[in-house]
């Protein structure tokens, strides 16, 4: 059986409220949570993670059960309905436990920790996932989906239920102490991923990005594309890292392009992107890309809208052309703005919303969940939507047999490979044909939760997308996204005494409101990271301002002591589960980590502000690189990325000059530019024109336009400056020197 919401191994190496009272029922009815919600009718008493949850355990003097996943999990959908919608199941779990509901897109903190338990105990990773708590919060016994019956190897969910029941009945004092051990065994892994923020960091062994390309090499699937084998997710951090090693010749920058390319490619023109819409699917089951899991997640589509649009700076090659990468990011952005975009009307974040979480696996069909029920076809429905001569047409084309490969008669469009031209006109012609078939169909549910670090994400993509590929309502859905977070996301937390309490990115919203769910490291870093490319391809200054008070509180919050942690201890349980030592994952998962991601906005701050002490600190942090770069570089791609700019500078540019065109046609030709970690400051233009008595982004300070009053840009290393140069041939010479990147940057 394949475990469709399990995460492979190698991503993951070896006081939240509650609204309930104690003794009552199903408390998640009033959630905002669209997860927590799915689960209110159950006859489950279930109650949201907080201190009166635990607290309740303690008088009843019973173990915890605590139940985490996501609203678009299809295995957290089939064990609801097999045992949490199940009376005989629900009766046994509400007399000898009190059991817990998690959303772990709001709550990653507790995710997180209790993923690192239920892997010590039981070896596997994956949603629904299934822990067993004292009620201090300590983990005792955990494991992921367990069937209602017994399958070989796989006990049913009653005989967990009941072997826990007279373990903790029985075996009491064995019980807390193997819990007390696995808790210090957590603390002690997390002393060894230490970052010490204080210290001098190491300097970067320049040839580290090239051994962990030939590392990668040797776990690559040349053939399907990807690393390892089934199941397959899309490496966004790695092909960040490839395509800035690619852009700086160097013996292995070519694999590095190769690489990229062929995995860009292989996604592209697979059943993983939705070929109707243009949406990317979180991961495939097989290794070939042909069958998806079908939830789509924000995350993922915003980390491969900038792949695919970074693939196009760089210039593509002749296996995926820099045009077919275009199209592909442009499809991808739309679907993000479109489908996701919450706001007035039907415009979505264009119209100043946030962007939902994601699109649910399932489809509810006559009140069952199926999964991927909206995106299957078999070659009759084709014929009839199609006719006798186009539909079996693209039924050969995208690969729809009569034998289906997802449910008995249904398959997803999979292509597997480049149309030719007349394939591509079949195709054009088909499309709206086919898409306009499907929209009458019942659609899969939204989880319109506005998580921040998401958002940011998609802030970074949307801007830098619009920009290099001349997309301007891109770069406007990014902008109202980015008002969004400030509006809504940032402003003062709990207070601690008579005045309002420190400023505090909050992790999600609901409705346009905020939740009281304090933000992760991840959650300012990747605000932090979209600001700043807001703030280069726009040159408003208030991103810019925003951008640096995150990374102030951040680095107040999150480095507290001089070492670096991903949540700032909102939750006593949390703390104590790993062993009262704050916990740091340094590994990337299905988005880069925190840490990885607070050293890419630290250093690109560093280049804007001059600032050696954000310099420092994500050196710091980049010391985590050494260990795992080559034994493990595939869960270390953004560090790798955030090391490849670093090696390269990075380099910063200043725009200086009044608006116009020749402004333009600079300002656009550095933001085509694919050397890595370039930043790029101009004059904001709502200004008026008018230059601030002290310039609030200090690579302009004394960057002044040309003698004769035109434009010019400097280009800067650690604020120290070359001549600067006032046409379009100089900036190519220029970068071309400091770079030794390509100049061609494909798509015109």
């Amino acid at each position: 059986m394949v475990m469709a919401a399990q995460q492979p191994a190698e991503q993951r190496p070896d006081a939240g409220r509650s609204s309930a009272e104690p003794g009552s029922f199903n408390a998640l009815g009033s959630e905002p949570s669209a997860y927590l919600r799915q689960h209110a009718h159950n006859p489950v008493h279930w109650q949201p993670f907080g201190d009166d949850a635990f607290a309740l355990a303690a008088a009843r003097d019973v173990p915890v059960f605590l139940s985490i996943g996501y609203a678009a999990c299809h295995w957290c959908h089939v064990m609801a309905h097999e045992s949490f919608e199940d009376q005989k199941t629900a009766d046994y779990l509400n007399a000898h436990f009190v059991a817990i509901k998690v959303d772990r897109e709001e709550r990653p903190d507790v995710d997180s920790v209790y993923m690192a338990a239920t892997q010590a105990i039981s070896g596997e990773g994956g949603w629904p996932m299934s822990v067993f708590l004292t009620p201090e919060g300590l983990a005792f016994h955990a494991g992921t989906y367990f069937p209602p019956a017994p399958l070989p190897g796989r006990p049913s969910f009653l005989q967990v239920l009941e072997a826990v029941r007279e373990a903790w009945l029985e075996r009491r004092d064995a019980v807390e102490q193997n819990a007390r051990g696995l808790a210090a065994g957590m603390a002690d892994a997390q002393a060894g991923a230490a970052v010490v923020l204080d210290a001098v960091p190491q300097a970067l062994d320049a040839g580290l990005p090239a051994e962990a390309v030939r590392v990668l090499a040797r776990s690559e699937d040349p053939d399907d594309g990807g690393f390892g084998r089934a199941p397959k997710f899309p490496p966004s951090a790695v092909l960040e890292f490839l395509i800035r090693h690619a852009a700086v010749p160097s013996v292995t920058s070519d694999a590095a392009r190769d690489m990229a390319g062929r995995t860009l490619a292989a996604m592209a023109r697979s059943a993983l992107r939705d070929q109707l819409d243009g949406g990317f699917a979180r991961y495939s089951v097989t290794a070939d890309w042909s069958v998806p899991h079908f939830e789509k997640m924000l995350y993922d589509n915003a980390q491969l809208v900038r792949v695919y649009a970074h693939w196009v700076r760089l210039g593509g090659d002749p296996v995926f052309p820099a045009e077919e990468a275009g199209a592909v990011a442009r499809e991808a952005a739309a679907w993000m703005i479109d489908a996701l975009g919450l706001g007035a009307g039907a415009e979505g974040a264009a119209a100043g919303g946030g962007l939902a979480s994601s699109l649910d696996a399932d489809t509810v069909v006559d009140g069952v969940h199926r999964e991927g029920a909206t995106y299957l076809w078999n070659p009759v429905q084709l014929l009839g939507a199609l006719g006798p001569e186009d539909g079996p047409a693209v039924a050969r084309l995208m690969n729809v047999a009569a034998r289906g490969t997802v449910s008995a008669d249904g398959s997803p469009l999979h292509p597997g490979r480049r149309f030719n031209a007349a394939e591509a006109g079949l195709w054009e012609r088909c499309r709206p044909v086919l898409l306009a078939e499907r929209a009458r169909r019942t659609q899969p549910e939204r989880d319109d939760k506005v998580v921040a670090g998401w958002n940011g994400l998609a802030v970074a993509a949307l801007a830098e997308a619009g920009a290099i590929l001349d997309e301007p309502r891109f770069v406007k859905a990014a902008e109202n996204i980015a008002g969004y977070l400030q509006r809504v996301h940032w402003g003062p937390g709990p207070s601690l005494g008579d005045g309002p309490g420190r400023p505090r990115l909050s992790r999600v919203s609901h409705e346009g409101t905020a939740r009281g769910i304090g933000g992760l490291l991840e959650d300012y870093a990747f605000c932090a990271e979209g600001l700043l490319s807001l703030y280069a391809v726009t040159g408003r200054v208030r991103w810019y301002a925003f951008a640096q008070e995150l990374l102030a509180e951040a680095a107040s919050r999150f480095a507290a002591g001089g070492r670096l942690s991903d949540s700032a201890g909102e939750s006593g349980q949390v703390l104590r589960a790993s062993g009262e030592q704050p916990s740091l994952d340094p590994f990337d998962n299905a988005a880069p980590s925190g840490a990885a991601a607070f050293a890419g906005a630290l250093l690109t701050s560093a280049a804007y502000s001059g600032s050696h002490a954000q310099r420092a600190m994500a050196g710091n942090i980049l010391n985590l690189l050494p260990p795992i770069a080559t034994r493990a570089p595939r869960v270390a791609g953004w560090l790798l990325a955030t090391a490849q700019a670093a090696l390269a500078g990075p380099l910063e540019a200043a725009v200086a000059g009044p608006d116009g065109p020749l402004r333009r046609e600079l300002h656009r030709r550095l933001l085509l530019s694919p050397s890595p970690g370039l930043v790029v400051a101009v004059q904001d233009p709502d200004d008026g024109g008018q230059l601030p008595e002290k310039e609030p982004v200090p690579l302009l300070e004394y960057r002044t336009a040309a003698a004769d009053g035109s434009p010019q840009v400097y280009l800067c290393r650690d604020m120290v400056c070359r001549r600067p140069v006032a046409s379009l041939a100089e900036l190519e010479e220029e970068l071309a020197a400091m770079t030794g990147s390509p100049t061609d940057t494909g798509e015109r």
